[in-house]
């Protein structure tokens, strides 16, 4: 009995020596691919012993389960999302403001001027086609919305449900400023589209395989996606609309009430550290990193230069998301 005493207490002073790091965890809500986040959250811990516990939720998903958790959250920090989750975020008061150490490295549209929320990346959408499709139809990759709306696509499109999924506001968000800013031509486009439309998927990678197999001629989703599928060695083609698409910026923020707060904030400061940063390069996340001075996929460049990305006031998508996702179920969809 006492040596059971005695080895009880040298485990004490064991884990009170050894500090508060000892077990310590940051709880992760994201909206990236297990195969995109995973090693970088496996590097901070490789990097500090702080567990990272992940859930992947596609970002509607995220923000209904975060809001839900408000006045208990489950969540420390929210991680790899687009910009308009977080603008909604902080119109559901379930963020608060943390300016990381390198917020003025950070270019002034990269990040909320209030501090809720900075981008770790900047990503763009894009369409995905199956070249062996295309070939077999006489076709060509589409290089404008418009071209979607031709009849020899119809029934061949996959892109996201907005009711789920972020990369789907992404696309209304690209259409809404292709079109100049006017809502009922946005709307009408949407309806035309949707007579083209095979599937819409729960996430917004969800149409990459069936592209890729040849099940689908187009899908339209983000730039990690269709690389990803060309890494694999599937024949697709990446294209994007001559009008533009919305610029999308992928953030990370601090949970209002987070239980390990310090942990997080930790865990934030070197998502903003150049180490991390050119992890997104290392690990072929196929995104551009927001520190100025981190490496950069020469394939990424080449491609981000051939889109036109739109500028997207995140303080009007924040207050204006669930209206326009809830024109697109009961006027696009149930139409």
């Amino acid at each position: 009995m006492a040596s059971t005493l005695r080895l009880f207490a040298s485990l004490l002073l064991v884990l009170v020596f050894a500090g508060p790091g000892l077990a310590q965890t940051v709880n992760v809500y994201t909206a990236w691919p297990e195969s995109l986040s995973q090693p970088i959250f496996k590097a901070y811990t490789a990097k500090t012993g702080v567990q990272i516990n992940f859930l992947r939720l596609s970002t509607g998903e995220l923000v209904a389960r975060a809001t839900a958790e408000k006045n208990n959250p489950r969540a420390d920090v929210i991680w790899g999302a687009p910009g308009d989750g977080f603008a909604a975020a902080k119109e559901a008061g379930i963020i608060e403001p943390y300016k990381t150490a390198n917020i003025d490295k950070i270019p002034a549209e990269l990040k909320d001027k209030d501090g809720y929320y900075t981008a770790v990346s900047k990503n763009t959408l894009i369409f995905m086609s199956n070249a062996k499709v295309l070939k077999e139809k006489g076709l060509k990759a589409p290089t404008s919305w418009n071209d979607l709306l031709d009849p020899a696509f119809k029934g061949q499109i996959q892109t996201a449900d907005a009711r789920t999924s972020g990369t789907a506001l992404t696309r209304i968000l690209s259409i809404y400023y292709a079109f100049g800013k006017d809502e009922e031509k946005t709307i009408d486009y949407q309806k035309k589209l949707h007579k083209n439309v095979q599937v819409y998927t729960k996430s917004g990678g969800g149409c990459t395989v069936p592209a890729s197999l040849g099940q689908t001629m187009v899908c339209i989703a983000h730039m990690p996606d269709a690389m990803e599928a060309k890494k694999k060695g599937y024949d697709v083609v990446v294209s994007f609309p001559k009008e533009g698409v919305a610029a999308v910026i992928e953030g990370v923020a601090l949970v209002k009430g987070a239980k390990n707060r310090e942990a997080a904030v930790k865990f934030i400061e070197w998502t903003f550290s150049k180490e991390m940063q050119d992890l997104l390069d290392k690990n072929n996340v196929y995104m551009l990193p927001t520190l100025p001075g981190a490496s950069i996929d020469a394939d990424v460049q080449a491609l981000m230069k051939e889109a036109k990305l739109l500028p997207v006031d995140l303080e009007w998508v924040g207050k204006n998301r669930k209206r326009l996702v809830d024109r697109w179920i009961n006027e696009v969809i149930r139409d």
